[in-house]
């Protein structure tokens, strides 16, 4: 029976020549599941389908970038500065995404798509918004196979082991570990080096991926119930979304023993961060707390009305096409008692003798096609006189 988590030998495979690094596939992997839960979410909201995917291809270049860039700036000693090497601040692939970066920067890239498709912000946000904390969930696996970002030193029986690692899994020297780190310092290896042979234990931690990912799908869960529950509209399942996500990035940050390089007023930036934009969502969700889902024909917007076959039933208003075949069945019944009436472009319609109502009337077939009344043989009876105007 395992009294620890082991950690994994590696972060990096590689397949021929290419590297497979397990921080980027699982990177990938949540971006996958936000875009494909989103979608369905979306088009169970009145939205066209396909159009979150749409909308991806803005966002999550976006959403890299300013991840990258909130990073660097927050770490910006490890890549500027005597002995470091700046083209190190474009190598996403060995780690190291901030997601307040990745949040804003990526809801620029959501609204210039939305701004381009037409269609309102605030119900493609609120589709997303699981889907979007499930993944960073999964990314958190990235940290695990990076084996970074843990807590302090613990014996708890689910603690962390965090054993050496060296080039091409080499043996490893003495004090190895206390040159990565110490005991109060989380040692932290180069994403491609590989566990020392023979194995070295640098020590057991608080395995705070582990409750970040817990968390997140905890989060994924209320917000998911909270919608079906209320019906949230407005931008509301996101805001909910970032509540609760912050509420637990804080008390997680305060537990990690990584080197926080930027500090405000002597606490790790990102504690602050996720406690001014806590209190950010709260408010928000206060303010906007009456405001319910939005219209379906207003989440598709002009192009999907524009589309084939739309205008169809609403999912939550099945009763909708019947109405409006009602409504339709009822202008043809109308069109049907109109048909009497005069119409002033027929010839055979106008100017007729108000005293001899059946003058000028067709002699053709009827609309029904049935033959035209006529006097039966023999019926030469006059019409009655017609009574005088006064």
């Amino acid at each position: 029976m395992l009294n620890y988590i082991p950690s994994p030998p590696r972060g990096v495979w590689d397949i021929g020549p290419i590297p497979l690094r397990a921080y980027a596939a699982f990177i990938i992997l949540g971006i996958v599941v936000a875009v494909v839960w989103g979608g369905r979410r979306y088009v169970a909201r009145g939205g066209a389908p396909g159009r979150i995917a749409d909308l991806a291809v803005f966002a999550v270049p976006f959403g890299l970038v300013g991840g990258r860039i909130y990073h660097v700036l927050t770490d910006r000693e490890l890549y500027f500065g005597p002995g470091r090497n700046p083209w190190k601040a474009f190598a996403i692939w060995d780690g190291g995404l901030g997601i307040w970066g990745a949040i804003m920067l990526g809801a620029v890239g959501i609204w210039i798509g939305c701004r381009y498709y037409k269609i309102p912000m605030a119900p493609v946000a609120d589709a997303v918004a699981p889907g979007i904390v499930v993944a960073q969930a999964i990314g958190r696996l990235g940290n695990y196979f990076n084996q970074e970002l843990f807590g302090g030193p613990t014996t708890v029986p689910w603690a962390l082991e965090v054993f050496a690692r060296t080039p091409d899994g080499a043996p490893a020297p003495a004090n190895w570990c206390a040159q990565f780190g110490g005991p109060n310092d989380a040692p932290e290896f180069p994403t491609t080096w590989v566990k020392a042979d023979p194995t070295v234990l640098c020590g057991t931690y608080q395995p705070t991926f582990l409750y970040e990912l817990l968390w997140n799908l905890a989060v994924a869960a209320l917000i998911v119930w909270a919608d079906r529950r209320f019906r949230m509209g407005g931008a509301r399942v996101f805001a909910l979304y970032v509540a609760g996500y912050t509420a637990g990035r804080a008390w997680i940050e305060a537990m990690r023993i990584d080197p926080a390089r930027t500090q405000v007023f002597g606490l790790r930036v990102n504690i602050v961060v996720s406690i001014v934009i806590f209190v950010l969502a709260v408010i928000f969700l206060i303010w906007r707390r009456n405001v319910g889902r939005e219209d379906p024909a207003v989440v598709a917007g002009p192009a999907a009305a524009a589309e084939p076959g739309a205008g169809g039933p609403d999912a939550d208003h099945p009763d909708a096409g019947a109405d409006a075949g009602g409504a339709d069945a009822d202008r043809k019944d109308a069109g049907a008692a109109d048909a009497g009436s005069p119409d002033p472009d027929r010839p055979d319609t106008q100017h007729r003798d108000p005293e001899h109502p059946t003058a000028g009337a067709a002699t053709g077939p009827a609309a029904d096609g049935s033959a035209p009344d006529t006097p039966a043989a023999g019926d030469t009876t006059p019409d009655p006189p017609s009574t005088p105007r006064s």
